[in-house]
């Protein structure tokens, strides 16, 4: 499958000593969507772009066997200290289920809309804590309760494994220095000796 096709090569890419890889798991006939009625080409999923479960049914099971496999893999080849591994969107999904008349269905259909309140990202590998939930929204997920984080955070993590020191500012057009991260803290979480 191109999914896991495209883990792979991610994998190689590690291996072969690029330091920063991308990979977009998107595009409805990759997953085995057999018609754009049917589904979304990425992860939005708005009542109006596609029926959410029919799309879900196909996109779910694919996405656990790559994002699994690459998981193990990095893992059984040794990697898993130098490999972060950070699988996210951009921002959550409306807790509720809404239906609207699809775009491309003219039928009235299930989905979700954009959800800034809260989400969820999976961190693998890094040499870092994992196998853990940090954090916890409220029964229905519609904000955090216990542990909220930022993107900050995240990428204040991400930072320290890679080394790169957090207060660093790059001038702006007017010279004004701008940190390329300003607040967020590492997840304390994640490190291994915490």
């Amino acid at each position: 499958h191109q999914w896991g096709q495209r883990a792979l090569l991610a994998r190689r890419l590690v291996e072969a000593g690029v330091s920063w890889v991308t990979v977009v798991l998107e595009n409805p006939f990759v997953s085995g969507i057999d018609s754009p009625k049917n589904g979304t080409y990425n992860w939005d999923s708005h009542a109006v772009n596609a029926h959410i479960f029919d799309d879900l049914r196909v996109r779910l099971p694919i996405y656990d066997r790559t994002i699994t496999a690459l998981i193990e893999d990095i893992y059984a080849r040794g990697l898993d200290r130098r490999v972060l591994l950070i699988v996210t969107g951009e921002f959550g999904r409306t807790p509720r289920i809404n239906s609207q008349v699809g775009t491309n269905t003219g039928i009235k259909q299930p989905g979700r809309d954009h959800w800034p309140d809260a989400m969820n990202v999976l961190v693998s590998g890094g040499g870092m804590a994992t196998g853990q939930v940090v954090g916890a929204t409220t029964k229905k997920g519609e904000e955090p309760v216990q542990r909220p984080l930022s993107p900050n955070d995240l990428w204040a993590s991400v930072y320290q494994h890679l080394g790169i020191n957090p207060e660093i500012a790059f001038p702006d057009h007017s010279g004004r220095p701008m940190p390329i991260l300003p607040f967020g803290e590492p997840i304390p979480e994640l490190d291994p000796a915490g």
